[in-house]
């Protein structure tokens, strides 16, 4: 078997590398159609304005606005009347991301946390161009830290200031990170909204039916980030290997095909679980990789 490229290890913090502003603009329908349901005019909201949605019609008093008049219920009956609207309710959408020590690993272009960095950038810009508001909370490093929603610049700027923190140290997984942020989320987030959660899916226990309890009133996106490594281990004689979760150490070796064989079913078994997982709970999912142009592959795959 061979053992592929060598190994080009990033240096930390790479980035997300570009993401052209005409390819951002094209996600933008994409990004909607996902969170279909949960657009403004979709649901009923608290109060009157000038939405959509019918709340009722009245006779005119003085002040209202004319431009509301209704000519078929005023000709109807006698006398005018105005139409009133329930008001549409601005889009928030969640950002939930895995800052757990395994996003920390790369061997292509960049590190799985840069490609993370970059979705999360993307979608706060894309949620904040209908008047919407983003809300972020980092998960899988000890308690979830939550950012409030903010729209316009105000929300996007938080947003990179949360990204600019970075990921968890060895060591200091917290395995139930994602289901607490997931939690969370479900908490504060009183109206229907879209959730966008970026995570390599790996050593996080209990998040599925924290997944689905979102998924009952919110739309879901699920973007699994992978590096091409992940898939399968080269023949390089004896290695150490350290597990970024656990900071636990041990060696392989990899010169055997049977040890890399095996490892590459578990790995295949283990991303088929997740995959199973979130097509059980009808949730969206893209997979994205270190290794090429995540954005386009992104666009590609909302599309």
């Amino acid at each position: 078997m061979s053992g592929g490229p060598p190994l080009r290890i990033p240096a930390a913090r790479q980035g997300p590398g570009a993401m052209p502003q005409r390819v951002v603009e094209e996600l933008d329908l994409a990004v909607a159609h996902r969170a279909a349901g949960a657009l403004p005019g979709d649901r009923r909201a608290a109060g009157l304005g000038a939405g959509t949605e019918l709340a009722q019609i009245r006779p005119y008093a003085p002040g209202d606005d004319v431009r509301h008049l209704d000519a078929a219920a005023s000709a109807r009956l006698g006398e005018p009347h105005v139409r009133l609207h329930v008001p549409e309710r601005t889009l928030t959408t969640w950002i939930v991301l895995d800052v757990s020590p395994s996003m920390a690993f790369g061997t292509a272009d960049r590190l799985k946390s840069d490609v993370a960095e970059g979705v999360a950038l993307v979608l706060a810009r894309l949620a904040v161009r209908r008047a919407g508001r983003v809300g972020f909370v980092a998960a899988g490093a000890g308690p979830p830290r939550l950012l409030r929603p903010r729209a316009s610049k105000p929300g996007v700027s938080a947003v990179r200031r949360a990204l600019a923190e970075g990921v968890a140290p060895d060591g200091h997984s917290d395995p139930s990170g994602l289901a607490l942020a997931l939690a969370r989320v479900r908490e504060v987030a009183s109206q229907p909204g879209f959730v966008a959660v970026i995570s390599d899916f790996r050593d996080q226990h209990s998040w599925v039916p924290r997944l689905g309890a979102l998924r009952a009133r919110h739309s879901v996106l699920a973007v699994e980030v992978r590096d091409p490594r992940e898939a399968e281990v080269p023949a390089v004689g004896r290695l150490a290997v350290v597990d970024p979760e656990t900071g636990e150490r041990m060696e392989i070796d990899t010169s055997r095909r049977s040890v890399r064989r095996r490892f590459a079913e578990l790995e295949a078994e283990g991303r088929a679980e997740v995959a199973g997982d979130l097509r059980r709970l009808r949730v969206g999912h893209v997979v994205l990789s270190t290794a090429g142009d995540w954005l386009r592959e992104l666009g590609r795959t909302l599309r």
